[in-house]
């Protein structure tokens, strides 16, 4: 067990314990590198973290499962609900927002090196230092705020059943 946000100790989670992790953060990579390789690469990053979005969500939602329900509905509406959570949740926070952050950091930066009078290597390595050099910044606010969107809007509809 490891201590959360609030300091509570939780169950050991390979998705956000282990190395696992850093495969969420694989299309933060490839935006990064996004000026120096094909298209096709940036497209696999991208790939690569939704299936960990998808594992980590599938996962979720067998804990669940497994837990003893006094009803089968329960069990499934349950299951649902975590499912689609972590699904919602890491789509936003591991993929979308950071994905396009990056996306969006490394294209002003790129704008910027292309007035300089830099070499053109120095220029496009640049681009992926910062573009790399950014994500541990951005992944912090990003997670706390889907966490508020989230409790905001779809975890009331769900919370209050």
């Amino acid at each position: 067990m490891s201590p959360n946000r609030d300091n509570v100790h939780r169950e050991y989670d390979v998705f956000k314990d282990s190395l696992l992790r850093y495969l969420g953060y694989a299309n933060e990579v490839g935006e990064s590198f996004r000026f120096m390789v094909p298209v096709k690469v940036v497209w696999f990053s991208y790939f690569v973290s939704s299936g960990y979005v998808i594992a980590d969500a599938l996962d979720k939602g067998y804990k669940v499962w497994k837990k003893p329900f006094q009803r089968e509905e329960k069990r499934l509406e349950k299951t649902a609900i975590a499912t689609i959570d972590t699904l919602i949740w890491q789509g936003l926070a591991s993929v979308v927002i950071p994905g396009f952050t990056i996306n969006r950091i490394c294209w002003a930066t790129n704008k910027l090196m292309t007035r300089t009078a830099l070499p053109q290597p120095v220029k496009k390595w640049s681009v992926v230092v910062v573009g790399i050099g950014s994500i541990p910044f951005i992944v912090k606010p990003i997670d706390r705020a889907v966490d508020l969107l989230m409790d905001s809007t779809l975890r009331k509809l769900y919370n209050h059943k």
